[in-house]
């Protein structure tokens, strides 16, 4: 194994870094990222429609953000951004918020960890559809159906985001003693 080296910046963007350290390339994101399983009181998972610049189409996703990112707010909390975030994308508010696992986003080209978290009692706010810069369509899919419904969006050429089906596994498991 070799001796940790230092990252060395190669270029430095708004919010990611491209660096090289023992040779390898990587990105380096300076803002941690909450994604959110929220199950309404219905048992409906709530996933976002959003298009995405760099695969230049739309994806399926569970609601997910930045930490930090927006001046003033450098310091702000993980549940608090993922509260934010989850009523943003959403339009549902949780009474409940906990965090479930930390997992690397893609190991091989980033230093990005998705902290996963658990929205619970769950409160209808609004129609959600993000800032005045995202277009979200959001999609409350009834537990019974999301199986088929996410071949269906498949089928007709939307990515799926693989943190769905992470969210899928841990939602029939107890994790942490809480029920999904």
């Amino acid at each position: 194994m070799l001796p940790e080296a230092r990252s060395k910046p190669l270029y430095t963007g708004q919010y990611l870094t491209l660096c090289s350290r023992n040779g390898w390339e990587y990105i380096h994101r300076r803002h941690p990222v909450v994604v959110m399983v929220a199950w309404t009181p219905n048992r409906e998972l709530l996933l976002v429609e959003q298009y995405r610049e760099p695969i230049g189409g739309r994806t399926i996703e569970l609601p997910a953000g930045l930490v930090g990112d927006e001046i003033g707010s450098e310091d702000e909390d993980l549940l608090k951004a993922a509260a934010r975030e989850l009523e943003e994308e959403t339009g549902w508010r949780s009474d409940r918020l906990s965090e479930i696992m930390r997992c690397p986003t893609s190991s091989g080209m980033s230093d990005e960890t998705a902290v996963f978290i658990l929205a619970e009692e769950l409160v209808q706010t609004g129609p959600g559809g993000g800032t005045a810069s995202e277009n979200i369509t959001v999609h409350a899919i009834p537990h019974d159906q999301i199986d088929k419904w996410l071949d269906q969006q498949r089928q007709a050429g939307l990515a799926l985001d693989p943190k769905i089906y992470a969210a899928l596994y841990w939602s029939l498991r107890p994790i942490n003693q809480a029920t999904l």
